[in-house]
């Protein structure tokens, strides 16, 4: 046995069943030794789509996700997506092949700093240095991505490391280390002062986060609601951990978060962060936001609590396991007030979002605006609603995935995008990993014409493996949502933001063998729909919408 065929062993033991990657010289020994096992290899088409792509099959599946590349500009074109699953907490070993180790320092041809250049992305990497050591390094890199606050572990592997011979080969059952020991079970104390706070609270409200995902802890948290008829919002992250039409769901909160879900926030007594943190994009002023309120935060890294808000409570721990204890315990509660104060928050949101679309479709009428193509809001709705309730829905990022986020309805599947990093691009891959995750549910990506281009070369991925993914471009011919910024912030004076009508969407698709369709006819939105989402075949939705939307 080599050091490849002993890194490939260990996948086995681990339980790996898909690796996706690119290979190169560096690291072909590995490849080679791959060829033994039954693991499946998904050969993408750059190296930062292998991150996102184990990035979506990570987020269904719950397992670790692997991808593994070549040295030099396989590696550093891997940054990217590493990067992004470190901002998400999304659990990946990456593993990148390495010049020859007497090489290492040279500058010799591919060769990269790639564990010095990752440092701030990744939770902890390796460089292996004896191949001896390879069944430690990966039992801990996947105990290190996979336990606590998940993220992605980088293993270096010099080609020389993959050549050499391991005399003894024994994949370690634990994992013991010294200065790693991350806190499950919450702390009984400061469970009980949470009780005894929320017996006390008026107006408590919870703030689920994607720590409820990644925690598994959706149905733990859904019964401690309802038991106790406490209100729910979510950040970008979070979002459909609670369904979105549930009573005690008040939507998403932020910047581009629901009005009545902030006026939640800002109106609560007390508020309980769970797995979540309290950053920019869901309280853009912390302090302002917390003043007057007990703050109740709950998280598996305990780095993450005081960090942007001192809460009154700090609690170090496991969602699942955390809303496990807290489903034992019985307190008097009663929020009816509150309840019914959050409900008129909603109906008059409801209703003045109903006034301005009415006003839009006046203007359109009148001719005091002119539109073209299908409004985005009511596409984005009527596409969640048409799929399966189960289904997962991937989100890009810009424009698509601030209307995604707005109107998406959760009814038991899943809503997944780039929300820490912001990566666009990232919903094609990741739909790809998903649907290799759960092929018997319905997977759909949703992107702008600009996000697709950044990873459109994965349509040969999903084409030569048969991964069949529902692919939506809302095409508006823009970077919305800089021309957007530009719009509010610049005067219209607009830079850099034209895409041009190019690609012709239709030959694309032909060029890769996908169905195409294309909607740009709010009549034909019911009838198109239905023939996108029919049957199990890559398909790609081309709908146009007008560059003036905005979100």
């Amino acid at each position: 046995m080599n050091g490849a065929d002993a890194i490939v062993k260990c996948l086995a033991e681990e339980g790996v069943e898909y690796v996706f990657g690119y290979p190169g010289v560096a690291i072909c020994p590995f490849y080679d030794s791959i060829l033994q096992t039954d693991i499946h290899t998904i050969l993408i088409r750059q190296e930062q789509c292998a991150a996102h792509a184990a990035s979506g099959y990570a987020r269904i599946t719950g397992k670790v996700g692997v991808a593994v590349v070549t040295s030099g500009p396989g590696a550093t074109n891997l940054i990217t997506g590493i990067a992004t699953a470190f901002a998400d907490s999304i659990p990946l070993v990456c593993i990148t092949g390495q010049v020859d180790s007497s090489m290492m320092g040279s500058d010799v041809f591919q060769e990269a700093d790639i564990s010095g250049a990752c440092e701030s992305f990744v939770k902890y990497s390796y460089i292996v240095r004896d191949a001896a050591d390879i069944p430690r390094i990966v039992k801990e890199a996947f105990y290190i991505a996979g336990t606590g606050r998940k993220g992605p572990v980088l293993i270096d592997l010099p080609i020389d490391i993959q050549q050499q011979t391991v005399r003894h080969f024994a994949y370690p059952e634990t994992v013991s280390l010294r200065t790693y020991k991350p806190t499950v079970a919450g702390h009984a104390v400061q469970i009980k002062k949470v009780i005894n706070h929320l017996e006390r609270a008026k107006r408590p409200i919870i703030c689920v986060g994607g720590g409820v995902h990644l925690s598994n802890a959706s149905e733990e948290v859904i019964r401690f609601i309802e038991k106790h008829n406490i209100p729910v919002v979510s950040t970008m992250m979070g979002l459909s951990a609670i369904p979105t039409e549930h009573p005690l769901f008040f939507g998403m909160v932020g910047n581009n978060g629901k009005p009545y879900g902030n006026k939640a926030m800002n109106n609560a007594d007390m508020v309980i962060m769970v797995g979540a943190r309290v950053a920019d994009r869901s309280i853009s002023q912390p302090d302002l936001v917390m003043e007057n309120k007990v703050l109740v935060h709950i998280d598996v890294d305990p780095a993450e609590i005081g960090k942007n808000a001192g809460p009154t409570i700090p609690l170090v721990g496991d969602i699942k396991n955390v809303f496990e204890e807290f489903n034992k315990l019985e307190f008097n509660s009663y929020y009816i007030d509150w309840i019914n104060m959050l409900d008129g928050f909603k109906v008059d949101a409801r209703n003045a979002k109903r006034r301005r679309m009415y006003q839009r479709e006046e203007d359109i009428i009148n001719h005091v605006k002119e539109y073209h193509g299908i409004n985005p809001v009511n596409f984005i709705r009527e596409l969640s609603l048409a799929m399966d309730k189960n289904s997962v829905y991937v989100a890009d990022v810009g424009q698509n995935q601030m209307w995604s986020c707005s109107n998406y309805v959760a009814r038991g599947g899943r809503f997944m995008t780039s929300g820490g990093m912001g990566t666009m691009g990232y919903a094609l891959p990741a739909a790809m990993g998903a649907k290799i995750a759960a092929p018997d549910r319905q997977v759909v990506a949703v992107c702008g014409d600009g996000g697709f281009q950044m990873t459109m070369q994965e349509l040969a991925t999903i084409s030569q493996y048969g991964i069949p993914v529902k692919l939506v471009i809302l095409k508006n011919t823009v970077l919305g949502l800089v021309r957007q910024y530009q719009h509010y912030n610049c005067k219209d004076r607009y830079s850099v933001i034209d895409l041009g009508s190019k690609p012709d969407l239709s030959l694309i698709a032909q060029a890769y063998g996908i169905r195409y369709l294309k909607l740009s006819e709010t009549a034909e939105t019911d009838e198109t729909l239905a023939r996108f989402l029919e049957g199990d075949e890559s398909t790609i939705l081309e709908v146009t919408v007008d560059r003036d939307e905005l979100c």
